[in-house]
């Protein structure tokens, strides 16, 4: 991951968008390096921000598309959990996508948004503002110490 911070904008953004992947990235790291390079907090949190958001929704659009037999083989759900994930978002709907920033949780929940066919305008905002605000305190702890 130290690799990408070494391409600067360009590298974060390639960070950001595979850490909100099931792929098991993180992007804290290169958002670091990156302002400590002295690029704009600004751009930094802007880029990281779209990068993690169109990954988000890369997840929700194979959720979408490939459904349950998805959330079976990548995400390892069998029908006990996909009833239980229905039932938590029937429950907690949109308060679970603003979870969509935590670490490991994160991702399947935008995975099983897009099973569960959530709507995509509700996703796209409670995603984006909840990316935005974690890469905001992350820039300020980052450049505060």
């Amino acid at each position: 991951m130290a690799l990408l911070a070494e391409y600067g904008l360009l590298g974060l953004f390639v960070a950001a968008f595979l850490a909100a992947t099931v792929l098991p990235l993180s992007s804290e790291l290169v958002l670091s390096l990156t302002l400590l390079s002295g690029f704009s907090p600004l751009a930094v949190v802007a880029i990281a921000t779209a990068g993690n958001v169109l990954g988000a929704m890369v997840n929700y659009w194979l959720g979408y598309r490939c459904g349950e037999p998805l959330a079976k083989r990548v995400l390892r759900m069998n029908d006990d959990d996909l009833e239980r994930a229905r039932a938590r978002f029937a429950r907690h709907g949109r308060i679970a996508l603003c979870l969509a920033w935590v670490p490991i949780i994160g991702d399947p929940i935008t995975v099983v948004a897009g099973v569960l066919k959530i709507r995509f305008s509700v996703f796209v905002v409670l995603v984006g503002l909840t990316k935005l605000l974690r890469y905001i305190v992350l820039s300020y702890l980052v450049l505060a110490v």
